[in-house]
């Protein structure tokens, strides 16, 4: 969708508003030259999660989410799990 250009001001915190339709997304600004701005949505993704997003692990998580949804949670062997959990952090 291409719009009319808006005039806006840059308030004294320098802020300035894109619209509601924007709250809460973020955006990469690029400032190709002294006074131009390229503003564009984006989706980051933080290098330490760039991992589940590659094919392989993405296979293994949804197979992982959907044996979850599958078995759901129980509270049967809690302490079991929890013991073995805290001897493998003991030989770490």
């Amino acid at each position: 969708m291409i719009t009319q250009p808006t005039v806006k001001t840059i308030g004294a915190n320098g802020q300035i508003s894109l619209g509601k339709e924007f709250a809460g997304q973020q955006v990469l600004i690029e400032a190709p030259e002294s006074g131009v701005w390229l503003i564009r949505t984006a989706d980051v993704i933080p290098h330490n999660e760039r991992w589940l997003h590659e094919p392989k692990q993405r296979e293994r998580l949804d197979a992982a989410l959907a044996w979850a949804v599958e078995h759901g949670a129980s509270a049967a062997n809690a302490d079991e799990i929890l013991d073995r959990l805290a001897r493998e952090d003991d030989d770490a």
